[in-house]
């Protein structure tokens, strides 16, 4: 489609630096089209406040805000949760939001009869993947925008300068200018002086960390919290029945007070770059190692085994953007098959950047205190020397073999 054919774009708008000058960018390069600005409500809390007018005053006709917190959670999270999907170190924060906010991006473009749907992703992340890859699965024939492959702005300075001239109001200064992603799950954040590895992130500057403190500011007394799972999925916390992503909430606060959940990693970005980054992720960090110690109690081993490899399959594939896939509803069909004895309650205690067991219990137990106890039970423990025999038969076999060798 040639520019000059676009009249109206769907833009993924969150307020930040890149959508905030894309606006007006938008209008200057294409024809002076109509721009609808789309936030998707991710759980970034007061990150929405003020964005309608701050939209429609650099130019968007209006803005939609898409509610979209309990589908990242319930369709993704929690399934992410249950296969114990990390990449690498991290918890996938970014990745998990962008499916469903691609996903809505497009069907509004449908419903407005839109000619595309801009992004704000520079060339050199995973985002770009991550939104274009849905949008092709729910709005195929749509032309995308990516100004970061267009424009001759080169980097975050060059934008504020571009905001500057064009009046765009900001949030940020050059000083405070990190890259942030913030949603219910987490806040990143990357950039400035976190681009040298050899830099310590300062924690306690002012700002810096949003959803919690450093574990050197935590609290000298820990803090206990019990969390009930139904076939892997979460439904109370301390006794308090509610939706999981309330319990999220709930966590981010008790973990952010303990200084629970706070990396520093370098990872492999798909694009073929390594980036560092600092992630908050107090809520989901408490919830996985919930999880984990339940399946410790509830999972059989070769089940087990073989989800932990999964795992990093299923971590890839949201991480590279795959998630609606044939592949993804395969191995959520394992991850749920496999939770489906993962019931009971998790007591845990948090205590300066520490999750630590606290105890569980579960009705569906695999675990026998008469079996496993150093006193007196039922197990004989004869049975083991026929169990070692024919387990080292094939290891007794090849020294024979290798010793008949030997003497030739």
């Amino acid at each position: 489609m040639d520019k000059k054919d676009i009249k109206k774009v769907v833009l993924a708008y969150s307020g930040g630096l890149d959508t905030s000058i894309i606006i007006p960018w938008l209008k200057e390069n294409y024809n002076n089209c109509e721009v609808i600005a789309v936030a998707g409500n991710v759980g970034q809390a007061d990150e929405l406040d003020g964005l309608e007018e701050k939209a429609i005053k650099t130019g968007a006709s209006k803005l939609i805000v898409a509610d979209l917190v309990d589908e990242m959670v319930d369709e993704i999270i929690i399934p992410s949760v249950k296969m114990g999907a990390k990449y690498e170190t991290y918890l996938l924060g970014t990745a998990f939001a962008r499916p469903v906010i691609a996903k809505r991006l497009a069907e509004i473009a449908l419903e407005e009869n839109a000619d595309a749907i801009c992004h704000g992703c520079t060339g050199k992340g995973n985002d770009q993947v991550r939104f274009e890859l849905a949008i092709k699965r729910f709005a195929p024939e749509m032309k995308i925008i990516a100004p970061w492959r267009e424009w001759d702005i080169k980097s975050r300075d060059e934008e504020i300068d571009y905001a500057e001239a064009h009046n765009v109001p900001l949030k940020i200064n050059r000083e405070t200018n990190y890259s942030k992603d913030k949603n219910l799950w987490h806040l990143s954040h990357e950039g400035l002086d976190l681009e040298d590895p050899a830099n310590e992130p300062d924690y306690d500057k002012p700002g810096f960390l949003e959803m919690g403190i450093s574990p050197m500011k935590a609290p000298d007394a820990p803090t206990y919290v019990t969390l009930d799972f139904e076939a892997g999925a979460p439904v109370a916390i301390d006794g308090e029945k509610m939706k999981a992503s309330k319990i999220i909430e709930k966590l981010n606060v008790l973990g952010g007070a303990n200084g629970i959940g706070i990396i520093d990693i370098v990872e492999n970005r798909l694009v073929g770059m390594k980036d560092r980054g600092v992630y908050e992720t107090p809520g989901g960090t408490i919830l996985y190692f919930a999880h984990d110690q339940l399946e410790m109690l509830t999972v059989d081993k070769d089940t087990l085994h073989l989800k932990q490899k999964l795992a990093v399959d299923y971590a890839d594939l949201i991480y590279n953007g795959k998630w609606y896939s044939p592949l993804q509803e395969a191995l959520t069909a394992f991850a749920n098959e496999s939770n489906k004895y993962v019931t009971g309650t998790v007591k845990l205690k948090l205590y300066k950047g520490n999750v630590i067991p606290a105890g569980m219990t579960s009705p569906y137990s695999l675990y026998s205190e008469d079996l496993a106890t150093f006193d007196e039970s039922d197990y004989d423990q004869k049975d083991a020397q026929g169990f070692i025999n024919l387990w080292g038969l094939p290891t007794k076999v090849q020294a024979m073999r290798d010793a008949k060798i030997n003497k030739k």
